[in-house]
């Protein structure tokens, strides 16, 4: 499939109905993500590069857990100088998927992308992508322009400095963007504890999900040993170690 999972994650979405007060929904929202790439990376210093990475495939493994349409996009990964694929932190979550390829910094300029954004049905873009006041800001802008809800995953994005990055969020909020993180992002798509939202996202939230994965393993490492009972809430979905 090119572009987008919004056919792939149809049958999970049918397994969650917990209601959903929040503004983010897994019923209402799309996720972008754009040019997470070993060589764009390379320019990301904004924020330590290896906590980019666990943080954007923190966000890709939450959104496959609970089936919200993607869009994936690269920018000269073929046909350029060099090879640059997408990252496979991302690729390994979504095998299914190929990432559109494009030559403009601009994506919401390439057709194939709009296609993708399209299909998804959804007006609510949860965006990321580095660098952000490249290729991020430059997608943003004209999707607000047309009137989608564009809420900006800020610690999944970065640039060449502080500086940059900070500067590229202020313009994004200033023209309606909403800045947000990948833990508050998922937060709003499973608010409730006890739902089989919340519980599908045990495993992102253990392998990506840095402090909180302590917790979250902690409590596990309890139940595996017998030291307290299994929460029914949780009963489908701990791992077995």
């Amino acid at each position: 499939m090119s572009g987008n999972a919004s056919n792939g994650g149809s049958e999970s979405r049918r397994a969650f109905k917990t209601k959903n007060p929040n503004e983010l929904t897994i019923d209402n929202s799309a996720l972008v993500l754009i040019d997470h790439q070993p060589g764009v990376g390379l320019a990301v210093h904004s924020m330590d590069q290896g906590v980019l990475i666990t943080n954007v495939a923190g966000l890709a493994s939450a959104a496959k857990a609970l089936g919200i349409p993607t869009v994936l996009s690269t920018i000269g990964a073929k046909g350029s100088v060099l090879v640059d694929p997408i990252f496979k932190e991302i690729s390994d979550v979504f095998p299914e998927i190929t990432p559109i390829d494009r030559t403009s910094t601009n994506a919401w300029s390439d057709p194939n992308f709009r296609a993708a954004i399209e299909a998804t049905g959804r007006k609510k873009l949860i965006m990321a992508g580095i660098v952000t006041g490249t290729c991020l800001s430059q997608s943003v802008l004209p999707a607000l322009e047309e009137g989608f809800d564009v809420y900006i995953v800020c610690d999944c994005s970065g640039d060449v400095s502080n500086e940059a990055h900070d500067s590229a969020k202020l313009r994004m909020t200033q023209a309606g963007a909403r800045p947000i993180t990948w833990l508050n992002v998922t937060g709003e798509w499973a608010p409730d504890y006890r739902s089989p939202e919340r519980a599908a996202l045990i495993g992102p939230y253990s392998q990506r999900g840095g402090s909180i994965s302590f917790a979250i393993d902690y409590a596990i490492d309890q139940i595996t040993a017998g030291v307290v009972s299994v929460p029914d809430f949780m009963s489908a979905a701990v791992p077995v170690r």
